[in-house]
């Protein structure tokens, strides 16, 4: 079977090349379309065949207006000639579909199309961007959702039918935990005190400001007893933020390529996701593979995670909740060994790439054989 995995803009490196990497083993031929990943190195195929085949006249620094500007420009005509590429492949599969107004008459028409909801609506939606991904759904022949959550949302609030949504968990980023990890920027490959790490883009639905007041709340007069290190590209204006930290809080606030980002997850002590929203996260499933306890916002498919044993559950927004939470956590050396061992063995088994594979290929065929 050839199977084309399509994201125009990159936005899921690690995701594509997990799941083409898992799909080549087991057999299929996989082509997986993108463009230039702008903030910096992504892993090589393993397998499988990248083809270069969205705004490849794309210009200007990353995320700028320059550069947004060149890939709407460019954005039908590369969408079309898919669909005249796409007439090879068995099925197509998009990880994004980020215009999605212009998308929905743009689809491949003779093959089977396939589309992940790694976000169920848009956030910050622009004006109808919602209902045009509603009608996304509703013109592709099969969704994918990481969550019970998420299909839920597509099921009853957006009217989608049940026989088309399929839940298929997201996988551990295991391969991560196979690099030769960075050096630590200095000062933090010197510090000996326990590290509790926030990682990802900074956006205000993940909830950073929470997590600041609960570590302040922890932190109490005194020096803490551990260190906090919130890591990640900011896409917000953090520095407030950065100017009011309690002790023991320190950013690492760019871009952290694959390398560096195994380094940050391998000296954790435990991982910290305080979201208001989400559907599933990406960094959740890395700090699985790395067997590392969580701290987690019960909104979203986080509570599913903790249902199988592998994090701890605090209410969204709740600041006090979360210091307790913390506190709790890093002195029960126990109880972090436990919620370490289940990610390690959800990470090795229902949550594996090969695993994902094998469903995702069991939705291909399906669509094929009707």
């Amino acid at each position: 079977m050839h199977v084309r995995l399509v994201d125009p803009s990159a936005y899921t490196p690690p995701y594509d090349h997990a799941l083409a990497s898992a799909l080549a083993r087991g057999g299929d031929r996989v082509t997986l379309m993108t463009s230039d990943f702008p903030y910096g190195r992504v892993p090589p195929p393993e397998g499988y065949v990248i083809e270069r085949a969205f705004y490849r006249r794309a210009v200007g620094p990353a995320g700028s207006r320059l550069r947004r500007a060149a890939k709407v420009a460019q954005h039908v005509p590369d969408m079309r000639r898919l669909a005249r590429t796409a007439r090879d492949a068995d099925v197509v599969h998009f990880q994004w579909l980020a215009v999605q107004h212009v998308d929905v008459r743009l689809l491949p028409r003779d093959r089977p199309v396939v589309l992940t909801a790694h976000d169920v609506l848009p956030r910050e939606a622009r004006r109808g961007q919602r209902d045009a991904q509603r009608r996304l759904y509703e013109r592709v022949d099969a969704t994918v959702v990481h969550s019970a959550h998420g299909r839920r949302r597509l099921v009853e609030d957006l009217g989608i039918d049940p026989a088309r949504v399929h839940l298929i968990p997201h996988g551990a980023f295991r391969h991560l935990t196979t690099l030769e990890p960075a050096l630590l920027p200095a000062p933090l490959d010197r510090v000996k005190r326990p590290v509790v790490l926030f990682f990802g883009l900074l956006r205000p639905y993940k909830g950073v400001d929470v997590l600041l007041e609960a570590w302040r709340r922890l932190a109490g007069d005194g020096e803490p007893a551990a260190e906090l290190w919130i890591v990640g590209l900011p896409k917000m204006d953090v520095s407030a933020m950065r100017r009011t930290a309690p002790a023991g809080v320190r950013f690492v606030d760019r871009f952290v390529a694959d390398e560096e980002a195994a380094a940050f997850f391998a000296r954790a002590d435990a991982v910290v996701l305080p979201y208001r929203e989400i559907d599933q996260s990406g960094v959740l499933f890395t700090a699985l593979a790395f067997g590392k306890p969580t701290v987690l916002s019960a909104v979203g498919g986080f509570p599913e995670i903790a249902r199988e044993g592998a994090a701890e559950l605090v209410p969204p927004g709740d600041a006090p909740a979360l210091a307790d939470a913390l506190g709790r956590l890093l002195g029960d050396r126990p109880r972090r060994e436990a919620l370490a061992a289940r990610a390690a063995e959800l990470a090795a088994g229902p949550y594996s790439w090969d695993a994902i594979a094998a469903a995702h290929r069991a939705v291909y065929r399906g669509l094929l054989d009707g």
